[in-house]
């Protein structure tokens, strides 16, 4: 009894794998033939559309979506010269908050603190 039910399981198996040849064989062919199916000539332009459609992935835009005006939400660095560093001197003589300095300079509130730390503009904790 048990040696029936093993073989039928064995019979099942086997016909689980030729399903799933048959089934990836179909599909290659179907996706092989997509581009047809949408009127693009050839399966590189296929890709390029659909790229264009979705974006590039991780958050960022198109190359299309940025042409046409699309804001990217990712942030730059910040480029430090001489001249911000004497900015935020002379806003701190000027009794400006941190924060204000920051939104004034178009730089981050850390970069602030790290420019007035290195200037020595900031009291050593006790």
């Amino acid at each position: 009894m048990v040696t029936k039910q093993i073989q039928e399981l064995e019979a099942t198996k086997a016909k689980i794998v030729a399903l799933e040849k048959t089934i990836a064989k179909e599909l290659s062919k179907e996706l092989a033939s997509l581009h047809a199916k949408y009127g693009f000539d050839s399966l590189g332009e296929f890709i390029k559309a659909i790229k264009a459609a979705v974006g590039t992935g991780k958050g960022r835009k198109s190359k299309a979506t940025k042409a046409a005006g699309g804001k990217s939400k990712r942030r730059h660095r910040a480029v430090i010269t001489e001249d911000t560093r004497a900015n935020v001197k002379k806003l701190v003589e000027a009794k400006k908050t941190g924060t204000q300095i920051a939104k004034t300079l178009g730089i981050s509130l850390p970069t602030v603190q790290n420019i007035k730390k290195s200037l020595g503009l900031v009291k050593a904790r006790a």
